[in-house]
This record gives C-alpha cells, structure tokens and sequence, in this order.
C-alpha cells in the first residue's frame, strides 16, 4: 500500500497536465463533429495524446484507413520500446496481464518517472499510472462537453493550446542540444514543404507527419550519430 500512495503522489503533477491537454482534445474532437461520449472513448481506450489528435484529423477523412495505420505506426511506435525498458527493471509479480496493463499505461511522462525506480513494482505503477488515466479522460470529457457549449471562437482560441504543449517539450531540449534543433528544424522546413508545394499538398496529413517524422530523424542520426559505449570503452583499455 505505501508503494501505491507512493506512485499516487508522483502521479499528480503528471496528471494536472494532463487534464489540461486532454481538455484541448476534447474540444477539437466535438469540434470535428466527434460526440462526447466517442471522445471520451478514444481517450480510455489508446491514451496518447499526439496519436490522437493526428487520428481525429484523418477521421474526418472517411476511408483513409492506410494513412491511419502509418500514422498510429510511427507516432505510438515509441511506447513498445519504453514498455520494454521498464519490464526488464519490474519485479518477478509484475507478470501476466499486468504487463499488458503496463503496456497499455504507459506514456512518456509516466515512463520517465518509473525509469527513476531501481526495481519497478507492481503497487507503485499502478498508483502512478492511476490520476494521469484519470485526468486525461476526464479532461476530455469535460472538453468535449464545453465544447456544445462554448462559442465558436472561443473554441478556436482553445485550441490552440495543444500547439503550446508541443512547443513546451520541444524547446527545453532544443536548449540542450544543438542536434535537436537541427531535428526540429528540419521538421518545421519539410512541413512548410508538404503544406505550401502545390504537389505535396495533396499528401494527406497522416502521410504527411510519418514522412516528416521519419526524414528528420534519419537526416539527425545520419549528421549526428551517437557513439557507441561499448566501442568505446573497449578502445579505452
């Protein structure tokens, strides 16, 4: 029980952002022509914020269902790899369907915080994961609802706001590293490309954003490749 209050704790600040952001999703949804009640389904049910504001976008494209298995693809692709990460540091009862629930829970915030734990338990990533699943649906769902209520206009202005959250994670690591801001720059020029390229334009956006995403980082890892530890070390010896 200490270990779940102890992941309960944790999870508050990661779960005031997102009752922020998942408020922003439910606009946009209900905005798209989206119920309340399917946005807040898609956000109990896939839980990622960046898969689904680009699924909502194609939905409203009926049959794009390529573009929307590419897109899904390479945005949440990343979330198998944190799963993985944290199951080698869970505890021998962290087994079964648990590690389909870590699976399914995890976020990137969520995973930077359980990568702090030596040995990951059972109690502790459920307490953790427990008020972020939480806030993100219930920040859709009052999203969603203000959003038959609220003025057009001011649902455009609210909108905006994911925009805001993306620029948050982006800009501290662009402080960090100057690789990154090659990466993200390159990103924002190939964007402008597909947007205002009469040719590229017809390129539908989940196309468009897994094109973009996978170029950028090829060009970044290819300019700015990462040594590797191991070769190191051993020519140090």
């Amino acid at each position: 029980m200490n270990n779940f209050r102890r992941g309960l704790a944790a999870g508050i600040p990661i779960a005031l952002g997102y009752l922020s952001v998942a408020f922003t999703f439910g606009i946009m949804a209900v905005s798209y022509g989206l119920t309340w009640w399917q946005a807040l389904l898609i956000s109990m049910t896939t839980l990622t914020s960046a898969g689904q504001f680009a699924g909502i976008g194609i939905m409203i494209h009926p049959g794009q269902y390529i573009q929307m298995l590419i897109s899904q693809i390479t945005i949440n692709i990343r979330y198998s790899f944190m799963a993985i990460s944290i199951g080698q540091k869970a505890d021998s009862r962290f087994k079964g369907i648990y590690r389909w629930l870590l699976g399914f829970l995890i976020t990137d915030e969520i995973f930077a915080v359980a990568t702090q734990e030596e040995n990951i338990k059972r109690s502790f990533f459920a307490g953790l994961a427990t008020l972020p699943y939480m806030g993100w649906a219930l920040g859709t769902l009052i999203g969603a609802i203000m959003g038959n209520v609220l003025p057009d206009r001011l649902m455009s202005a609210l909108s905006l706001a994911i925009y805001g959250m993306f620029v948050a994670v982006v800009v501290p690591q662009m402080k960090q590293s100057r690789p990154v801001v090659f990466v993200v720059i390159t990103a924002v020029i190939l964007s402008c490309l597909f947007y205002y390229v009469p040719a590229l334009s017809k390129i539908s956006s989940g196309i468009t954003i897994t094109i973009v995403a996978i170029t950028a980082a090829v060009i970044g890892s290819i300019l700015f490749p990462i040594p590797d530890e191991h070769k190191d070390s051993s020519t140090d010896d």
